[in-house]
């Protein structure tokens, strides 16, 4: 509301300074004369009076251009230039009749109906008939410009959350196979750990419905959950090393970014006690999330990619960052890098 306030305000002085302007324009003729017209009178108080005079005339002129733009502007335009040339025509008509009123009861006829008068009546008629359709149609643009751009946001936002949303059944499904493996081992304290830690995740993951952008710091403590489960599935073979400072830890990365990481490794790569899975997160100098593991290739590559992964991570970091993320495969190491 106080937004609208405001822009109706702004419009409103930009018309004042517009009827301004073009009052005086419009009388010019007028006050190229005024010195010569002055130097008639001999008495002072007729100085005054026609001085007084001008002043109205400056005054009615600024007025009726005020009047006659306001309108202009508030009519929508149409495929017929413009479309209240009928209605601006009618006040102008309305407005000579008034001025040449007032001009007869101050005794003022020697102004009222000379062809220079006339002439200054069409002229803020044409001039404030145009510049009204200029401006309704500049008016117009902006409109659907805001528009359009408020529709691009929802679509980019409803767009996250699609790809957000595709990367949770990803997740639950290898964490129920984990889970069903602790419960026939019947391993009960580690069973009702990972019960506490899934519920930690799943939250986090539901929740992240909600959110596009979250600080680095709550995608570490998910982090936190999410490897403990990873580490009963794998046992000691996966482990982490995460070494973020805390100053860092405030910066901002888009919801659910780590979980497609460390999905990559476990889906791409060997992981037992011969092949063990050293993973290093940490930030480097240029504000980057990097997230580096050993590639250990799995003997039966045959594994299609889904779509989900990197991808998925990279289509949402360029909708909410407009940045893009870095990928390397260098000396057996394969990297991450996300923008912070």
């Amino acid at each position: 509301m106080i937004k609208k306030w405001f822009n109706k305000l702004r419009s409103d002085k930009i018309l004042i300074i517009i009827s301004l302007v073009a009052g005086a324009f419009i009388i010019y003729p007028r006050i190229i004369d005024l010195p010569v017209e002055l130097s008639r009178f001999s008495a002072r108080h007729e100085s005054v009076g026609h001085v007084s005079f001008f002043i109205y005339r400056y005054l009615f002129f600024c007025l009726l251009t005020w009047t006659l733009l306001t309108v202009n502007t508030r009519e929508r335009p149409s495929r017929f230039f413009p479309g209240g040339l009928l209605k601006t025509a009618l006040i102008t008509a309305v407005a000579y009749g008034v001025y040449v009123m007032i001009s007869l009861l101050i005794s003022k006829r020697v102004d009222c109906f000379t062809g220079l008068l006339l002439f200054q009546f069409v002229v803020t008629f044409l001039l404030c008939a145009f510049t009204g359709y200029v401006l309704s149609l500049y008016s117009e643009q902006r409109e659907r410009e805001m528009e359009i751009e408020q529709l691009k946001t929802e679509k980019l936002q409803s767009r996250c959350e699609a790809l957000a949303s595709q990367i949770n059944p990803h997740f639950f499904f290898n964490s129920l196979n984990s889970l069903a493996a602790l419960v026939r081992c019947n391993k009960k304290e580690q069973t009702l750990e990972y019960i506490n830690k899934l519920s930690d995740v799943f939250r986090y993951s539901l929740q992240s419905d909600k959110k596009g952008l979250v600080e680095l710091r709550e995608e570490l403590d998910f982090l936190e959950s999410f490897r403990y489960l990873q580490e009963i599935r794998y046992a000691d073979n996966l482990r982490f090393n995460i070494n973020i400072p805390e100053s860092k830890k405030s910066k901002l990365i888009p919801v659910l970014s780590l979980l497609p990481l460390v999905g990559n490794i476990v889906k791409h790569n060997m992981i037992d006690s011969e092949n063990l899975m050293h993973v290093s997160v940490g930030v480097n100098g240029k504000d980057e999330l990097v997230f580096s593991n050993p590639i250990h290739h799995k003997l039966d590559n045959t594994e299609e990619r889904n779509g989900l992964g990197l991808s998925n991570l990279a289509d949402r970091y360029e909708l909410l960052l407009n940045k893009k993320i870095r990928i390397e495969n260098r000396g057996g190491v394969f990297s991450v890098y996300l923008p912070l």
